[in-house]
């Protein structure tokens, strides 16, 4: 079950120690801006932080929802470094699959992302699908019906590639440009869906892109590392 939108997902990829991810956890959770936010926040660690962020926000009841940034292609196994979609759904409700550093860097293929959503459909986790492309949306189209059939369970990204942020070089696209293939993502599907805009976010554009009609959040990447300008695009959002 997807929750209230907008959706502000926070993606950390690599980074952070523990000691820095429970500040970043008290600074945003115990934030007024978070706890007057009427979307959802969803904060993605890195995985060995999954089950402590969880607990955390859970125990100091901060208004955040936790998400994982990755799940395996498998169920339970043989599979040594790789964590089950099974292993994680009493842990968190949310999950990024498909993000284009994943095929980037470790070579995955739409097949093996459609295959991540099978089996977080099948343990009610919502996938946070990227695509990077209406190209590519249709690619994972004729992987199999398990996305057009569960499309309203999904979170769809449209995360184009050559948008994503490092080093605090910022490139997005315009609100407008992501507008339209968000609403391209929709047609496709026959269906209004959940879709995010990510790519380059930060407090001085987050408002321009979550006014658009089809956009209805945003996974937020290299903005959301320091927790301090983390609050700073929640705080956007409110004056909006």
């Amino acid at each position: 079950m997807i929750d209230s939108l907008p959706l502000v997902v926070a993606n950390l990829k690599a980074n952070n120690t523990w000691e820095q991810m429970s500040i970043w956890l008290t600074v945003v959770g115990t934030s007024s801006q978070a706890r007057s936010f009427a979307g959802t926040i969803i904060v993605c660690p890195s995985s060995p932080f999954l089950t402590a962020t969880s607990q955390r926000i859970e125990s100091a009841h901060f208004p955040l929802k936790p998400g994982c940034q990755d799940v395996s292609k498998f169920d339970q196994g043989a599979y040594t470094g790789e964590y089950s979609a099974s292993q994680i759904s009493g842990i968190c409700k949310y999950a990024i699959v498909g993000h284009s550093e994943r095929r980037k860097y470790f070579a995955e293929t739409d097949e093996d992302i459609v295959f991540k959503v099978e089996l977080l459909i099948a343990n009610e986790i919502t996938p946070i699908l990227c695509v990077s492309d209406s190209n590519q949306l249709d690619s994972y189209l004729k992987k199999g019906k398990i996305i057009l059939k569960n499309a309203g369970k999904i979170v769809f990204v449209y995360e184009p590639p050559g948008s994503i942020s490092s080093e605090n070089k910022y490139q997005p696209q315009t609100p407008q440009t992501a507008d339209i293939n968000a609403r391209l993502i929709c047609e496709k599907l026959a269906q209004k869906v959940v879709v995010l805009y990510g790519g380059s976010i930060n407090a001085e554009n987050v408002a321009s892109f979550f006014a658009e009609s089809n956009i209805d959040g945003g996974l937020i990447g290299q903005a959301s590392i320091e927790p301090q300008k983390f609050v700073q695009i929640i705080f956007a959002l409110k004056r909006k």
